[in-house]
């Protein structure tokens, strides 16, 4: 999600979000939304990731228009592609947890790997509704809902609250 958002073109709280002009820098912020002790991207790598961030977007999309079956070719095209696979694995003085790619990969293909595993977990089971793209005027953000509930239609908080005050004022024009 981090690297949807930080890599790829659109709208964002109601601005435009033009590619980011530091691709290796905005590659790196979006790495470190999950894992904040990453390391510098590169700027090929950078590059890579560019083309995997716009082929998940398409995921997202897919799931908030409903098309399941499309998000699912999407994933399993990436599943494919990247050999994606579970193995135990052991490294910077972490315990074992749980990888989808195999040892010596590079970082793009790594991260496709591990990003299709998770959304063909979600997609595959009862949890499918949770991926998302903000509802907000002028916001194409992708989300995952992790809430109770499940009921989140924002990117954010900022989108959220502009949507509520905009309803506001709409409605106080009407009294």
């Amino acid at each position: 999600m981090g690297l949807v958002n930080s890599l790829t073109p659109g709208e964002r709280r109601g601005r435009p979000a033009p590619p980011p002009a530091d691709v290796a820098a905005a590659a790196t912020e979006g790495l470190r939304v999950g894992y904040p002790e990453h390391r510098p991207a590169t700027e090929a790598e950078a590059a890579e990731l560019v083309e995997v961030a716009l082929r998940l977007r398409a995921v997202f999309a897919a799931v908030a228009a409903g098309d399941l079956d499309t998000a699912a070719l999407r994933i399993n095209a990436l599943l494919v592609e990247t050999d994606a696979r579970p193995m135990l694995q052991r490294h910077d003085g972490e315990p074992w947890h749980l990888h989808f790619h195999g040892l010596g990969g590079a970082m793009a293909g790594d991260w496709a790997a591990s990003c299709a595993t998770g959304l063909a977990l979600v997609l595959g089971s009862e949890f499918a509704d949770r991926l998302g793209v903000c509802t907000a005027p002028h916001c194409d953000r992708v989300y995952v809902d992790v809430s109770r509930n499940g009921t989140r239609r924002f990117c954010s908080t900022p989108c959220q609250n502009r949507v509520k005050t905009a309803a506001f004022r709409a409605r106080s024009k009407s009294l």
